[in-house]
């Protein structure tokens, strides 16, 4: 999965730093989240981690841009967040701003993460 030519395409047109990050932040994903689909929007402009094709089965979003590199989730505002690592004020999503490969690797975005598919897991139980 990690191989895949287009998401590294698309996301190589950015800074040198954004896509370093992001390459990281996908390693991340695809080991803490089990047979996770990566999905390229290209017209939304952001990779989509999700266990099918529904807007309730996405886990969250890679969001690169000239001023920096996101990691969104859907349903953000109902995470566990202790750390406060989530920005935004979105009704649906909230984000996190990834500036460096500390905190790519740190415990509190891989705890965040962790929430996130916890609450795809109950959210597919209803």
């Amino acid at each position: 999965m990690l191989a895949d030519k287009k998401v590294e395409a698309f996301l190589s047109q950015y800074d040198e730093k954004v896509y370093a990050n992001a390459l990281k932040l996908r390693e991340v994903l695809f080991s803490i989240l089990p047979d996770i689909i990566e999905q390229l929007d290209i017209s939304a402009r952001m990779v989509a981690y999700c266990y099918g094709q529904k807007y309730l089965e996405m886990i969250c979003t890679i969001i690169p841009s000239k001023k920096g590199l996101k990691l969104g989730f859907y349903k953000g505002p109902d995470l566990p967040d202790p750390d406060n690592l989530l920005k935004g004020t979105g009704k649906i999503s909230r984000y996190v701003e990834i500036k460096s490969d500390k905190q790519i690797n740190s415990i509190a975005l891989k705890q965040l993460i962790e929430n996130a598919l916890m609450a795809y897991r109950e959210r597919i139980r209803k």
